[in-house]
C-alpha cells in the first residue's frame, strides 16, 4: 500500500482526488437543487417536506450521504494541502505566478472560504436542526413529517441570510467555472474534439445551478 499512499500524497494525487470529489459534489448540487426547487411549489411546503423525509430516511440515500460528507472533507483538506504546496513551491507567491490565469483560478482559495463559511452556517441552521432541533411536525395523507419548510421559510425572511446565500452562490459560480474544466483536465479527459463541449457544459453548470439556488431565497423573501 506504500505506492498508494505515495500516489495520494503527491501533488498529482491530490489534484486527482480534488477532481473526483469535485465532480461528485457537482452531482450532489444538481440533486439538491431539484429538491430545493420544491420550496417554490406553492403548496405550503408539502412537496418539500416529502422530499426532505425521503432524503433522510431512504437507506440508499443515507448511505450515499456519508460518502458525500467524506467528499466534502476530502475536497476541503486536499484544497488546503494543494494551496500550501503551491505557495511553498513558488517563492514569488501563487497569485503572482498565475496572473495569466483567470480571476477565478487565482482566487480559488478565497472562493472556497466563502463557500465554506456559508456551508457552516447552512449546516447549523438546517442539517443540525433537522436531526437534533425542535421542529414542529405536520401530517399529510396519514404520514407525519418534520416541517422543515417552516424552518427554511423563517430563515429566508432574514435579509442578511438571503444576502449571504446570494453572495455564496456567486462564489460557487466562479468556483464551478474554474473547477469543472480543471477536473476534466486533471483526469486527462480533455481532448480538442470535446473541449468546446466540456467548456460549454462547464459554463452552463457554473451559471444555471448557482442562479437557481440564489433565486429560491430571493423569491421566498419577496413573497
Amino acid at each position: 500500500m506504500s505506492w498508494f499512499t505515495s500516489a495520494i500524497n503527491s501533488t498529482l494525487g491530490k489534484k486527482v482526488l480534488m477532481a473526483l470529489t469535485g465532480l461528485f459534489l457537482v452531482t450532489f448540487l444538481i440533486v439538491h437543487l431539484i429538491g430545493n426547487l420544491q420550496l417554490l411549489a406553492g403548496d405550503g411546503g408539502k412537496a418539500f417536506n416529502i422530499y426532505a423525509k425521503f432524503m433522510t430516511t431512504n437507506p440508499l440515500i443515507k448511505t450515499t450521504s456519508y460518502l458525500l460528507y467524506a467528499s466534502f472533507l476530502a475536497h476541503i483538506i486536499w484544497a488546503i494541502l494543494l494551496t500550501i504546496t503551491n505557495r511553498n513551491s513558488r517563492p514569488v507567491g501563487y497569485a503572482n505566478a498565475n496572473k495569466s490565469g483567470s480571476w477565478s483560478s487565482r482566487n480559488m482559495g478565497i472562493l472556497g472560504t466563502i463557500i465554506f463559511i456559508f456551508l457552516d452556517n447552512h449546516m447549523r441552521n438546517f442539517w443540525y436542526e433537522k436531526h437534533w432541533g425542535s421542529i414542529n411536525t405536520v401530517t399529510n395523507e396519514g404520514s407525519v413529517y418534520k416541517d422543515l419548510f417552516a424552518v427554511v421559510d423563517f430563515s429566508f425572511q432574514n435579509l442578511l441570510y438571503v444576502a449571504l446565500y446570494v453572495v455564496a452562490m456567486i462564489g460557487l459560480m466562479f468556483h464551478l467555472y474554474h473547477g469543472f474544466k480543471s477536473a476534466f483536465q486533471t483526469l486527462g479527459l480533455n481532448h480538442p474534439k470535446y473541449n468546446n463541449l466540456i467548456q460549454g457544459l462547464g459554463y452552463g453548470i457554473a451559471i444555471v445551478i448557482p442562479a437557481l439556488f440564489a433565486a429560491i431565497p430571493v423569491i421566498m423573501y419577496l413573497k
